[in-house]
């Protein structure tokens, strides 16, 4: 018996196909959209699977291995990150200006700002750096610098007058930071050297190695701040 002549069946024996096919066939579109969108997330799942794959053999821990793996892979990029932000960010390039308040200078209280074309050597506590000093001071009297001080805040201050008188080579003068104005600003690392320009800008060099060379630098503290940095 045969069924190719009954209708709803074809001359192959199957089963009846309801196809409509539309009157425009830009109703497709979106229809292609989704199958090639579903074809790449397809290919992309296929790269990933390959790619951890081997770590979700039994003898690589399973299945267990990848989420540390991931983890590892993502404190990696952060990690790069942090250190590319570090390299990336370079020193001030001009100067910045004096903090407001005051400073204690030869018994008197003054005005930090006005401390202008000067050369601010800041102490730190326990200072093992008298021979640092006392460079700082030969330097700048071969710059033509006639205005040199030391200064210290908190229990660094004790030790100032003797430092100030031993290394001071007869030019430098004690500056006692009692309200904390300079160590709030510039929070000295080590022996610190602030190169205060004419119109109250200064450049900080911090943690000064020994040898240090600020000849070039002391010389233009008569200079606007602007210009000594162009």
């Amino acid at each position: 018996m045969t069924f190719a002549s009954e209708p709803g069946r074809d001359d192959g024996n199957l089963p009846p196909v309801n196809i409509v096919i539309p009157d425009d066939a830009r109703e497709l579109d979106r229809d292609v959209l989704a199958y090639r969108r579903e074809q790449r997330a397809r290919r992309r799942r296929q790269r990933i699977m390959r790619l951890f794959g081997p770590f979700g053999r039994r003898e690589f821990g399973g299945h267990a291995a990848i989420l540390p793996l991931i983890a590892t892979c993502v404190a990696l990029s952060m990690l790069a990150g942090a250190m590319l932000s570090v390299i990336t960010i370079s020193p001030a390039s001009a100067p910045t200006a004096l903090p407001a308040g005051t400073v204690t200078l030869d018994g008197k209280s003054v005005a930090v700002n006005t401390l202008t074309s000067s050369a601010i050597a800041l102490v730190p506590a326990d200072c093992d750096c008298g021979q640092a000093l006392g460079s700082l001071a030969s330097q700048a009297k071969k710059a033509g610098v006639s205005r040199l001080y030391f200064a210290a805040s908190g229990s660094a201050m004790a030790q100032l007058a003797g430092l100030t008188s031993r290394y001071g080579g007869g030019v430098a003068m004690a500056v006692y930071d009692t309200k904390h104005v300079l160590d709030a600003a510039y929070h000295p690392d080590g022996l610190t050297v602030l190169l205060v320009y004419s119109d109250g800008t200064a450049e900080v060099r911090s943690n000064l190695p020994s040898g240090f060379e600020l000849g070039p630098d002391l010389s233009q503290l008569a200079l606007p701040g602007s210009r000594a940095a162009g």
